[in-house]
């Protein structure tokens, strides 16, 4: 059985910061595409950033100077380092797996930023 565990949102200050963690298990990890997405309310879900499994990595554009995404394939675990965080980056933050044609999600993890 495939899971994806996220962990690490809350409430944070405008300007401050949050480290997101996403631990699977039932995958072989290594060989998965990592991602971030969040859901606010009232829009569409969106990418945030993905890592593959060669590490490379890919932001939205509003993003990449904030956030980063890294990965421990020795824990299973994708990371999403968010700095300065905006009213605007609050969502839900959902992780996701791929590989090939399978697709994975985590049940979400909230973030909240207060102006």
């Amino acid at each position: 059985q495939v899971q994806l565990v996220e962990s690490g949102g809350g409430l944070v200050q405008a300007g401050g910061s949050l480290r997101l963690s996403c631990a699977a298990s039932g995958i072989i990890f290594s060989l998965n595409t990592m991602a971030w997405y969040r859901k606010a309310p009232g829009k569409q879900r969106e990418l945030v950033a993905l890592i593959t499994n060669g590490g490379r990595t890919n932001y939205k554009d509003s993003m990449k100077d904030r956030f980063t995404i890294s990965r421990d394939n020795a824990k299973n675990t994708v990371y999403l380092q968010m700095n300065g965080l905006k009213p605007e980056d609050t969502a839900v933050y959902y992780c996701n797996a791929e590989h090939g044609s399978l697709y994975y999600w985590g049940q979400g993890t909230q973030v909240t930023v207060s102006s």
